[in-house]
């Protein structure tokens, strides 16, 4: 037999306007293992082949959530394929374990233009009835985020009074878009998790740009 070839990685580009200036275009790349793929798409499918055959009810409940949730994934990482924001990359360190992966934010505008933001994001077994859990990485001075990585971000909150929380409909485009606008539209001053920081930017404005310029410097290069 001849010598097994290693799978090539697929890269997709795509040359996206910035909003409000086509000549200015917006080139991302997108970079998934197509081993990994395959080895996923291959675990479904046996998955399909054993339900039900000797797994006990709890174990078959636990798998079938996670089959759910994988074919979910395989889906919705495609779907960020062809809507990934301009400013935005993401990099699964395991390519066969879509449920965890990492999202690099490099605002192009406003106060932390220039900064790189790094997300951890996981996906629970019952998703997507649940929203995924995520951490920011990178030490941060924002209204929203606390310098411990917490988000405030209704999108991923599990119940919300107001009708903005997470709901099944969602998908991992709608939370990537979201955490990107976290440094544009979803900038909030007047509903903040770090209170401290939303003071500052109400008491001095520009001492305020100073600190995150600070931040950026020292913890988001």
């Amino acid at each position: 037999m001849g010598k097994q070839l290693n799978p090539p990685d697929i890269t997709v580009f795509a040359v996206q306007p910035r909003s409000g200036d086509a000549s200015s275009p917006c080139v991302w790349s997108f970079r998934v293992k197509a081993a990994g793929m395959l080895t996923l798409a291959s675990k479904l499918k046996r998955d399909d082949g054993l339900k039900g055959s000797r797994a006990s009810p709890a174990a078959s409940d636990s798998t079938r959530r996670v089959s759910v949730r994988d074919r979910l994934l395989v889906k919705e990482v495609a779907e960020l394929e062809a809507n990934l924001p301009c400013t935005c990359k993401v990099h699964f360190p395991d390519p066969n374990k879509l449920h965890c992966f990492q999202l690099t934010v490099t605002p192009d505008e406003g106060y932390y233009q220039g900064g790189k933001f790094q997300f951890e994001t996981e996906v629970p077994d019952a998703y997507n009835m649940v929203p995924p859990k995520v951490k920011c990485l990178t030490r941060i001075w924002h209204p929203n985020i606390t310098e411990t990585g917490e988000i405030c971000l209704s999108l991923l909150r599990e119940h919300s009074i107001d009708g903005t929380g997470w709901a099944p409909t969602r998908t991992l485009k709608d939370v990537v878009w979201g955490l990107n606008s976290l440094f544009t539209d979803l900038l909030n001053f007047d509903d903040p998790l770090n209170i401290e920081a939303a003071e500052h930017h109400l008491r001095d404005k520009e001492d305020f740009r100073s600190k995150v310029e600070d931040y950026i410097k020292r913890f988001a290069r």
